[in-house]
């Protein structure tokens, strides 16, 4: 019987195709535990197998981020300079943010606001001046995505591959990045890429390692990492989250209140540095953000409550909501969602009046349910229910894009993203006119 590979024996395969049939590799380096061991992975890979090769590392620095972070990165980054290309990012790109009911982003690096900046920009960075492509509509993901084909005109190569450390145990949604049978842009059929442009794709080496994985890894082969997470564990933080994100966003709220213990000295700039950060950390894991277990208040249906909530925003705040709530019930109403068959049983035991179709345009079992939206259910699947609560809960945890009610990104920002790399190529195109 043939044994199969380990985690350790299957990346080492699947980066030898990568430096064998592409021009230039690059990794997206945050600073965490998976692109970490991910850049010590590639470097050794060059060390042992394609000495004199350079490799692109990508970092986004996003100005706010713990001590221990900024140190880690400076210090592998320049551990290995002999066979690193550095792209080290300041940019002012827009950063979506979950602390406050009034601003729905905030730019890292801000020109205007440098006198409130965290932290002084690193030597010898790279600054939007840099890059052509760059506008100050680009959000962070923007700037990621175009990041690429820039990255292949100045190297002037065939083709690219930007490695990047997600692994699908972290959530449903990199499971299906990977598996997806919708996933037909792939490099030579290897279903662990993903094609970006012509000839750029994403690579996801590590997407079946497990988080007992990385720190095997780490502890067997002496690589270095990331202090914070040493802080974390003493911290009581469980290893499944245990990240190191923008502690801005909607997934990072309810552990912002850690940096006043980790560290206090950018615990105190931060407050001053985005609208709500010390609300943020006092509330983030209770009901004022927006938890489940919120009630409503007596006298209110979740409707009701709702639209009152809606009055306490600024216009263009209300609006955003408004306009999502409409293509939600739109969607539910005429298109339905896909619910499994437990849920639909658990929907005609609760009395809720719905349609059921006989197919989907997506590949999946479930069946597509249409129904109006509710003031609130109690099941466990609650989050895949069309409510009001489901509402409320948006708005008070200053969830401005509802990725809790399952948006993605709507087709005014693919649309504009496409605007962009279009503008990008025909610059591309005139520059080489000249």
């Amino acid at each position: 019987m043939t044994r199969q590979p380990n985690v350790y024996e299957a990346v080492q395969g699947r980066l030898k195709v990568i430096f064998d049939h592409f021009d230039y590799v690059y990794v997206s380096f945050s600073g965490g535990k998976d692109s970490g061991l991910l850049l010590n992975l590639c470097i050794d890979y060059i060390r042992r197998n394609v000495p004199g090769r350079k490799l692109g590392v990508f970092h986004m620095d996003y100005e706010v981020q713990y001590r221990q972070t900024t140190d880690y990165v400076l210090r592998t980054l320049e551990k290995n300079r002999d066979i690193l290309d550095v792209y080290h990012c300041c940019v002012p790109f827009k950063v979506s943010t979950c602390t406050s009911m009034f601003q729905t982003y905030w730019r890292p690096w801000e020109k205007n606001k440098q006198p409130l900046w965290v932290r002084n920009m690193p030597e010898g960075c790279m600054k939007a001046d840099d890059f052509d492509f760059f506008s100050d509509d680009l959000w962070d993901y923007d700037f990621q995505y175009l990041f690429a084909p820039w990255l292949k005109s100045r190297k002037k190569c065939h083709r690219v591959c930007a490695l990047i450390g997600i692994r699908t145990q972290e959530s449903f949604n990199r499971w299906r990045a990977i598996h997806s049978s919708k996933n037909y842009r792939r490099f030579q059929d290897h279903k662990w890429t993903h094609k970006l442009g012509c000839n750029i794709y994403n690579a996801y080496p590590l997407y079946d390692w497990k988080t007992s994985d990385v720190w095997i890894a780490n502890g067997r082969f002496r690589w270095d990492y990331n202090r914070l997470y040493d802080l974390y564990y003493q911290a009581g933080v469980p290893l499944h989250r245990q990240r190191v994100a923008s502690p801005f966003i909607s997934q990072a709220i309810s552990a912002l209140s850690l940096y006043r213990a980790i560290d206090p000295d950018m615990w105190g700039k931060m407050i001053g540095r985005v609208n709500g950060v010390n609300f943020a950390g006092i509330y983030g894991k209770t009901k004022a953000m927006g938890w489940k277990s919120i009630t409503c208040p007596e006298g209110f249906s979740w409707k009701q409550y709702m639209y009152f909530l809606l009055d306490t925003l600024p216009e263009k705040v209300r609006g955003n909501y408004l306009r999502k709530l409409e293509v939600s019930m739109r969607f539910w109403k005429k298109r339905g969602g896909c619910l499994s068959r437990t849920t639909i049983r658990k929907l005609k035991d609760a009395g809720v009046k719905f349609t059921v179709g006989r197919s989907t345009a997506y590949h999946t079992d479930k069946k597509p349910v249409r129904m109006e939206y509710l003031d609130d259910i109690d099941i466990a699947e609650f989050k895949e229910i069309p409510t009001y609560k489901r509402m409320c809960i948006c708005i008070i945890k200053n969830d401005h894009v509802c990725k809790y009610m399952g948006f993605s990104p709507t087709k005014e920002e693919k649309d504009r993203r496409e605007k962009i790399m279009e503008k990008y190529k025909s610059l591309e195109k005139w520059k080489k006119r000249l």
